[in-house]
Formats: C-alpha cells, sequence, structure tokens
C-alpha cells in the first residue's frame, strides 16, 4: 500500500457489510484511522440481519491488521446520531478529515403498491442520513476555517444508477439516490470556500442489496479470478476521492463497476430553440418535437423492457 490517507481520520457510515466494510477496510489500508458506523439492521431496515455486531467485526479486522478503528452505533438518520459519529472522530481521534456516506436499505415495490412508509424509511435512511452527517461534519469544518485553521477535508456521498437513469421497482431508492446528487453539487458549492471538497459515487457491485442481480458474476478461472462485481473493486476510487490527492476535484460524480470509472456529465442543455415571443400549445408542441428529433435518445431505465 502507497499510505495515501497516512494519519486522517474517516467516518464511514453503513461499514459493517458490502460497499462500506470495503471502503473501511480499504481506507484502513492505507493508513487512515476508522471510524466504522453501522445499526446492524437486516436488507429491509429492521431486524439484525442476521448479523449481531457487524461494525465491530470490521474493526476488530481494521485492528488485527495493525490499524485503528473504532465503532459507531448509533443511527445517522437522526440529529443525535449525526451528531455522536462527528463528536466520536473528534473525542476517540482529535480530528475528522473525510465524511464516506455509503449506509442505507432498500423496500422494493412497484409505484402502485408502494406504501407511503416504504417511501419515508428510504428517503430517510438514504437522503436525510447524507444530509444529516454532512450537515454535523460541515459545521465542524465550518468552525475550523473561521478559527484560521481550514481543513483539508473530503466527503464522498453515494448515489447509484438508480439515481442516474431511474429503477423499475425502485421509485423510492431512485428518488432518494437522486436527491443524493442535488445534494452533492450543492454541498460542493457551499463548502469549498471552507476547504471541503464534495464528491460523488454510483457503484455497481454485489452486496445484500444487488446479490440476487449478480449472483452469475463471480469469479472464474476462466477470467483470471476477477470478480468484476465485488465491492473491493470501488473502493480504491472512494480511497483517492477521499484523501488530499483529489485535493483540486469536487461537485463530481463517478460511476464505478469492475475495473471501469466514469465521469457522469448529468444533466447539461441539448437541442434548443427561442422563438423571443409566447408560444401557443400547438407551437409549442411542434417545437419539442423538432428538438426531440435532434437530441440524443435517453439511455433506459434499469428493469425497463
Amino acid at each position: 500500500m502507497t499510505g495515501l490517507c497516512e494519519g486522517s481520520v474517516v467516518v464511514v457510515t453503513g461499514a459493517g457489510r458490502g460497499l462500506g466494510r470495503a471502503h473501511a477496510l480499504a481506507l484502513a489500508a492505507e493508513g487512515a484511522r476508522v471510524v466504522v458506523n453501522d445499526l446492524g439492521v437486516g436488507l429491509a431496515g429492521s431486524g439484525s440481519g442476521g448479523a449481531a455486531e457487524p461494525a465491530q467485526r470490521v474493526a476488530d479486522e481494521i485492528t488485527a491488521h495493525g490499524g485503528q478503528a473504532v465503532v459507531h452505533r448509533g443511527d445517522i438518520a437522526t440529529t443525535d446520531g449525526a451528531a455522536s459519529l462527528v463528536s466520536t472522530a473528534l473525542e476517540t481521534y482529535g480530528r475528522l478529515d473525510t465524511l464516506v456516506n455509503n449506509a442505507g436499505f432498500l423496500r422494493d415495490r412497484m409505484l402502485v403498491n408502494l406504501s407511503e412508509d416504504d417511501w419515508d424509511d428510504v428517503m430517510r435512511v438514504h437522503l436525510k442520513g447524507h444530509f444529516l452527517t454532512l450537515k454535523h461534519a460541515a459545521g465542524h469544518w465550518r468552525a475550523e476555517a473561521k478559527a484560521g485553521r481550514t481543513p483539508r477535508a473530503r466527503v464522498v456521498n453515494t448515489s447509484s444508477g438508480a439515481g442516474l437513469l431511474g429503477s423499475v421497482g425502485q421509485g423510492n431508492y431512485s428518488a432518494a439516490k437522486a436527491g443524493i446528487l442535488g445534494l452533492t453539487l450543492v454541498a460542493a458549492a457551499e463548502l469549498g470556500r471552507y476547504g471541503v471538497r464534495v464528491n460523488a459515487v454510483a457503484p455497481a457491485a454485489r452486496t445484500r442489496m444487488t446479490e440476487q442481480t449478480f449472483a452469475d458474476t463471480m469469479a472464474t478461472p476462466e477470467d483470471g479470478g476477477f470478480d468484476a462485481m465485488a465491492p473491493e473493486n470501488v473502493s480504491p476510487l472512494v480511497v483517492w476521492l477521499g484523501s488530499d490527492a483529489s485535493a483540486e476535484v469536487s461537485g463530481r460524480v463517478f460511476e464505478a463497476e469492475a475495473g471501469r470509472i466514469t465521469v457522469m456529465d448529468g444533466w447539461r442543455p441539448g437541442p434548443t430553440v427561442d422563438k423571443g415571443a409566447r408560444w401557443s400549445p400547438a407551437e409549442a408542441g411542434e417545437a419539442a418535437r423538432a428538438l426531440l428529433a435532434d437530441a440524443e435518445g435517453p439511455r433506459p431505465v434499469y428493469g425497463a423492457e
């Protein structure tokens, strides 16, 4: 390893399993001291998910390899939980350099079957959970900057291809992940003056949330043993974005899958026409059709036939 994060303090939410676990271990391997956050709930956000202490196991794995880690079991989608997450880093290690927002779960339903509770719960954990941790970390970093100690801080948010394109049966998840993209852009614009860089990743990997989707993509001798959908494939980019090496990068979104990294361009103006006056409905329709004929077609929503 290169020691890319040597001496830094990093918080990773949802770090007990899957992508969060892979990120925590990769950051620790590069010298970071890690706050391992996880509630230990099941896939749908309740119960233990078959493992009582996933955060502790990850912390133990880090320390067994000579690293430093502390466990945080608070609910980051509450004000108290998010605040205690930041204070755990400060009280344990005296600083906070990087926040990796990763926690989440699924409540998949087609829209006509999606309950209000399932909508609210997914929005709460994914979108509100990102907001609250970001708010409390940013408050600390702003105070440091105002005291003349401008930090070199990083935030890595976790979106999804579902947030970029939409995903059939995941209206709540897609909306939450799209909201995280908007939050990332605003945070990058607002917090840059305080020395904070904010980016997002949209990973594709085999986790509890996607194990059925990627069940047939395990490593084989024919492909040299490379497991294309292993969560560990995403972590190197997260480590780099969470380090000083990415100091000039902010407000960007990356897709990461297997050995592929893509910078996502987001919404940009396409073909346009300006009449210079108000359109009639018929005229507006004709203009829209002409513009659509010149525009690139949208990529299909995941799961659409």
